[in-house]
């Protein structure tokens, strides 16, 4: 089988740069618009907005189940295997959840009941956020103790902030809700996303040899990291689609998206400022 090829000279280092630098900017915009009316840039989930999560078992159907909590918030239901069902309702105060819990159990008595407070949400979103914040510096004192040029440091650190933004965007386009599984998706592609640009970087600055094979090189290796990576966490996404399981669902929602946004800023983004950046730092001719 041929190897894929990464043909550097074709494209023009800005022209690489102008697609996912645009991505970042339209995706911005659809996060920091929601961010500015609600506080949240993605819809929260049931973890942080607060809200009662309801699992039954039964023969009824889902319009007969709509039709028996009619009178209360029934946010959402999703249907599980072998007739289960997994119902979501807005924040209650304490008498309705009490009232709430008697006329559950009265209809469904093996239901099981998971009721987080909207004060608990908040305390959740606030722990989300200083996870993702130390993630972020953390990952940005590795970057630049590992290179010590500003300018590639920089690169690896945007192009890790930028694909947690645009997959923040796209959550909020197809409606996947920010809970504590998706906050850790997150945080899973910020580790991913900064191993796929150091790996570019590391090849590109300290390897010897020409520019064109070290990044046909380190394209080969990335892609086929990355495109394995894909793959296992598709079947996740199948697997949690067919079997309803709605946490590990999101999970792969979250990874593939991301996944996709690595290539596309690591590939077209970064490599782009790294042959900007060798074209002013190397002399014609040389070979670094």
């Amino acid at each position: 089988m041929k190897k894929f090829k990464y043909d550097i000279n074709k494209y023009d280092p800005k022209k690489m740069m102008a697609v996912p630098a645009a991505l970042f900017a339209v995706s911005a915009v659809i996060v920091v618009i929601p961010f500015i009316l609600t506080g949240m840039p993605v819809t929260p989930g049931i973890d942080f907005a607060g809200g009662t999560a309801v699992t039954i078992q039964t023969d009824d159907s889902k319009e007969e189940i709509e039709a028996y909590f009619a009178g209360y918030d029934l946010q959402s239901i999703e249907e599980g295997i072998s007739g289960s069902y997994y119902l979501k309702f807005g924040p209650m105060s304490n008498e309705e959840m009490m009232e709430f819990n008697d006329y559950i159990l009265a209809g469904y008595p093996d239901a099981g009941i998971d009721q987080i407070g909207a004060n608990f949400g908040e305390t959740l979103q606030s722990q989300a956020y200083l996870a993702l914040l130390f993630a972020f510096l953390g990952m940005a004192v590795v970057v630049f103790i590992a290179f010590r040029k500003l300018l590639p440091a920089l690169t690896v650190v945007f192009a890790g902030i930028a694909d947690i933004t645009i997959t923040a965007a796209v959550m909020n386009l197809f409606g996947i809700e920010l809970s504590l599984a998706t906050t850790a998706a997150l945080l899973m592609l910020i580790g991913y996303s900064v191993d796929s640009n150091i790996l570019l970087t590391t090849k590109v600055l300290k390897r010897q040899g020409k520019l064109e094979e070290k990044m046909e090189g380190a394209f080969h290796t990335g892609f086929v990291m990355t495109s394995t990576t894909f793959c296992a966490i598709l079947a996740m996404f199948f697997v949690s689609l067919i079997g309803n399981v709605p946490t590990l669902y999101s999970i792969a929602a979250v990874l593939l998206i991301g996944l996709v946004c690595d290539l596309i800023f690591t590939w077209g983004f970064n490599a782009g400022m790294l042959r900007l950046y060798i074209g002013k730092t190397v002399p014609s001719g040389g070979r670094k």
